[in-house]
Order: C-alpha cells, then sequence, then structure tokens
C-alpha cells in the first residue's frame, strides 16, 4: 500500500528518535523477566506453580500480536496514524499496570495484572515492527530494525540495574503487609514513566506516511459490515497465513530451533553454573543463591553486549547478506553454549562465552525482519509482523509441554547437557538460515544519514 508513495531517507537522529519508544516497551519486559516471579514467591507462590503463573507471556503473544497486526493494516486516522494509536494505547495501560503492580496484595491479584500488562505491551510491540517498515526506504531498514535491538538490550539492562541500585537503598529493604519489599517499587515506578515517556516522545517527534486517495477508498470497502467486519481481523489472519512466503515459512523452521534454544537457556543457566563453578544442585544451599545472582550478571552482561554491537551488524549487512550476517551470530552464540560448561578458570571467564550470546541477541531482535521484509506485501505488514511473533511463541509453547521429558529421559537431568542442547539448536537454526532467499537491494544497505522527514 505505502510502496506507492516514495519514502524519504532520514537521518540516524530521526531513526533514533522514532525507535525510542521501544525501550520504554522492552524495559517493562526486562522487569516482567526478573522480577515478577520473585514477587510472585513473595506473595506465596510454590515454585512448581510458577510456569503456569507465567502462561500469560506466551498466550497474549500469541493471540493480542497478530490480530493488533491485521486490524492496525486497516487502520488510518489523519491526527494519530496508522501504527501509533496502538503504541500509544498499548503503552498507556502499561505504564498504568507498572504503578499498580507493586501494590498487589494477592497472588492473583498479580497474575491477573501480568496478563493485561502482558497484553497491553504486546499492544504496543507489534505495531512497531511494521511501524519501522511503513516509514523508512529500503535501505535504512537494517539502521532501523538494529536501532531496535540496540533499544532491547538497553532497557532490559537498565531494569535489571535500576532493580540493583534501588536493592541497595537501605529504607527501602521494608516490606509492604503482603511481603513486597520497597524497593521493587522504584523500578516499576521508573518503568512507568519510561513506558509512557518514550512512546510519547515517538509519537511526537515521528510522522506516519499517509496512503493514497485510493487505499483510503479500499481501506473502507475492505472492512466489510456487521459479523463480518467484526471477524475481519481473524479473517485476516488465516488468510495471511495461508498465503503466506514460502520464505518465511523457512524462518518459522530456522525460529523454532532459535527459540526452543532460548528458552532453554534461560531456564537452566543458573543450574549449569552452579554445577560447573560453585559443584551444587541444592537449590537451597548458599552456593546456589550465589550462582544465581552471578547468572544475574551474566545475563546483564550479553543485554550489555546486545545494545553496543547492533549498530555494528548494520556495517555487515552492508558486506554481506543480512542472512549471511544471522547465520555468523547463531554459529557463535551455539559453539558459545557448547563449550560454556568446560571453561577453566576464574568464574568471570564465563562472560567471554557468553559474550557471543549477546551478539547473537542483537541479530535474532532485529536481523531476521531485515531478511524477510520484501517477502511481505505492505498492505498486510502489521498481520505478517503479528505472525511472526506467533513463530516465537509456538516454540515456546513447544518447549513448555515438551523439553520435561527431553531433559529427564534423553538429557540425564543434567542442566549442563541442557545448555549443550541449546548449542546444538542454535547450530541447526544456522544451517537453516541459508535456506531463505534475501531479496535485497544491498547498495547501500547501512544509511546513517539522509534527508529530513
Amino acid at each position: 500500500m505505502l510502496e506507492k508513495i516514495k519514502k524519504v531517507p532520514l537521518s540516524f537522529s530521526q531513526i533514533i528518535n522514532m525507535n525510542i519508544g521501544f525501550f520504554g516497551i522492552q524495559y517493562s519486559f526486562g522487569l516482567q523477566q526478573t522480577a515478577i516471579n520473585p514477587i510472585y514467591s513473595f506473595l506465596g507462590a510454590n515454585p512448581e506453580e510458577l510456569p503456569l503463573l507465567n502462561l500469560a507471556g506466551p498466550m497474549t503473544g500469541l493471540i493480542i500480536q497478530p490480530l493488533i497486526g491485521a486490524i492496525s493494516d486497516r487502520t488510518w486516522s489523519p491526527r494519530w496514524g496508522r501504527r501509533k494509536p496502538f503504541f500509544l494505547i498499548g503503552a498507556i495501560f502499561c505504564s498504568l499496570c507498572l504503578f499498580v503492580y507493586p501494590f498487589s496484595s494477592s497472588l492473583w491479584m498479580a497474575v491477573g495484572l501480568l496478563w493485561v500488562l502482558d497484553a497491553a505491551n504486546n499492544t504496543a510491540m507489534e505495531p512497531y515492527r511494521a511501524f519501522v517498515c511503513d516509514i523508512l526506504p529500503e535501505k535504512q531498514l537494517p539502521t532501523g530494525f538494529m536501532a531496535q535491538s540496540f533499544f532491547t538490550g538497553l532497557g532490559i539492562t537498565l531494569a535489571n540495574i535500576s532493580l540493583f541500585v534501588f536493592q541497595g537503598i537501605g529504607y527501602l529493604k521494608q516490606e509492604t503487609a503482603s511481603g513486597i519489599p520497597y524497593w521493587v517499587f522504584g523500578s516499576f515506578f521508573l518503568g512507568s514513566v519510561c513506558s509512557i515517556g518514550s512512546v510519547l516522545w515517538t509519537v511526537s517527534t515521528t510522522k506516519e506516511i499517509p496512503p493514497t486517495d485510493e487505499d483510503l477508498v479500499r481501506l473502507r470497502n475492505d472492512r466489510g459490515e456487521g459479523l463480518t467486519r467484526i471477524l475481519r481481523p481473524i479473517i485476516d489472519i488465516l488468510s495471511a497465513i495461508g498465503d503466506m512466503p514460502k520464505n518465511l515459512w523457512r524462518l518459522a523452521a530456522v525460529y523454532l530451533f532459535q527459540w526452543y534454544a532460548l528458552f532453554c537457556y534461560w531456564q537452566y543457566i543458573a543450574p549449569c553454573l552452579a554445577k560447573t563453578i560453585w559443584r551444587t544442585e541444592d537449590s537451597h544451599s548458599e552456593a546456589y543463591k550465589e550462582a544465581v545472582a552471578f547468572t544475574g550478571l551474566v545475563n546483564g552482561f550479553y543485554n550489555i553486549v546486545t545494545f553496543l554491537s547492533a549498530f555494528a551488524l548494520v556495517y555487515f549487512m552492508q558486506i554481506t547478506k543480512a542472512k549471511n550476517v544471522h547465520t555468523i551470530c547463531l554459529i557463535w552464540a551455539g559453539l558459545s553454549l557448547l563449550l560454556l560448561p568446560h571453561f577453566e578458570g576464574s568464574r568471570y571467564m564465563v562472560l567471554l562465552y557468553i559474550f557471543g550470546f549477546g551478539v547473537a541477541w542483537a541479530s535474532m531482535m532485529g536481523v531476521p525482519y531485515v531478511i524477510v521484509s520484501n517477502d511481505i506485501p505492505s498492505e498486510r505488514r502489521g498481520v505478517y509482523m503479528g505472525i511472526i511473533n506467533m513463530m516465537i511463541v509456538v516454540p515456546m509453547i513447544i518447549q513448555t509441554l515438551s523439553f520435561g521429558v527431553v531433559y529427564k529421559h534423553f538429557l540425564g537431568n543434567d542442566p549442563i547437557n541442557a545448555i549443550m542442547f541449546a548449542g546444538g539448536l542454535l547450530l541447526v537454526a544456522a544451517l537453516l538460515t541459508q535456506r531463505i532467499h534475501e531479496h535485497r537491494n544491498m547498495d547501500g544497505a547501512v544509511a546513517m544519514q539522509g534527508g529530513g522527514h
């Protein structure tokens, strides 16, 4: 739809402005990754209940993102645009939930708020991928998507740092009647401000490209009437899946192994480090708690690597195809996880091994979208970006349902084997990445400078 209008190249600062809102969204996701399960524990949740209590993430991602994508494809407001209304609405509800969350007085209040928070985050995040494709010329897409990788690493890193800083303030170590420490409030209040503040910055500094008169007529005619209008987003999703380009199916195969591996890493890196460094598998021991704390440092480090390396990947996409960049990053991460349990020397040597994982995380957050951007019809960008997110959450659900059996019967209940298994899956994903046929003009792939919007 938007290809009929010539897109004006943006300056690097304008590309940053349009993606600053992604920082607040990822700060919120960072708090969810780090702080939600401890809050559940403060409120009395048993460890075996945690997977079910975290079901909001994959389920809202599976449902909300493709629906919002389909609806935004058929939206246009002369004042607000096409994508901006959705990440603005999502950010408002996200900020409200983050502000209220530490006041949770019961476990089920916290669980209910997480469902609303995840739905809001997915509402805000989904249109952002299409937003970049809508506005930027092809040669600037690598810069646009890697800016999102930069803000992913930065947002998650600062969320974790805020928890560490507030936890160190003495008078905030007191607890509410429900058992939640006051230092949690500081991080969530800061997240509330970051979420709405960063999105408002993007909304106020970035204009969307209006559709042509012909496109506006088509939008009105395609909405349908009555029940058809209500079901239109679902019809669009099913139709898009049926018409999905072959390259997106190939990307789905990559994502199956890539994201299955990531969930294995996140679940078992702490037990792996506890066994390899502290020589313990007793989750109640002080040594195990030290391993968990050290895992926070490791994960924080790879997110720092992510935002520091994001724009370097843009340069490499100028030299070679984006799929080659992603392949190399996946191989690096796969080898890192295969070798990590066998390191020797200081525990801080682990940071050298995890460096490659951080670079790969930057690639995962941006490069695949560059690879398939030209395969997505312009008038269906929103719904296909939502479907790509489904390719992420489906492996998560499959891993949740299947890995317990794999871990017990094939990996000997050994976290070291789980991490090495994840490394092997990343190598398979690297091989499958080469099956994707990249249709992209590499001339001028790096576009750090440009004219005004």
